[in-house]
């Protein structure tokens, strides 16, 4: 006798947007691979737009916004999009930033809520996830 189990579709939406961060973080890698550009530079700019955090010194409003227009996908888009005027730099950095929101993804830290930086569209993070 077999039993069926509920589906939890919270769960099951946070489970596909880990995995589409885990694509994003491999395109980003396979393109900046194909692009043939510096890992040292890679490694270096891989946690840049985590300086967005910075925003929360202000108040959690507006580290909500620094850090939302940092790690969302409409950005690095744009800057690849300049590559056709600027060159394989802005498609190098992009491919970067890419596999930067794509690694957050995966690991769960999701765009930020005003409530605070632990609530994210994913979920809850870190101290207040463990307090639950």
């Amino acid at each position: 006798m077999s039993t069926v189990t509920a589906s939890n579709p919270i769960a099951d939406a946070i489970l596909l947007q880990r995995l589409e961060g885990l694509a994003a973080l491999g395109l980003g890698v396979a393109v900046y691979i194909w692009l043939g550009q510096s890992w040292w530079v890679f490694a270096l700019l891989f946690l840049v737009p985590d300086i967005a955090m910075l925003g929360y010194l202000r108040s959690p409003r507006f580290g909500a916004l620094t850090y939302n227009l940092v790690h969302t996908y409409a950005a690095p888009a744009l800057l690849a999009l300049s590559g056709l005027a600027v060159g394989p730099l802005a498609y190098g950095l992009a491919a970067i930033w890419t596999a930067h929101i794509g690694f957050d993804r995966l690991l769960g830290y999701g765009l930020k809520l005003e409530t605070g930086f632990e609530h994210t569209h994913l979920g809850v993070i870190g101290k207040a996830r463990r307090k639950r």
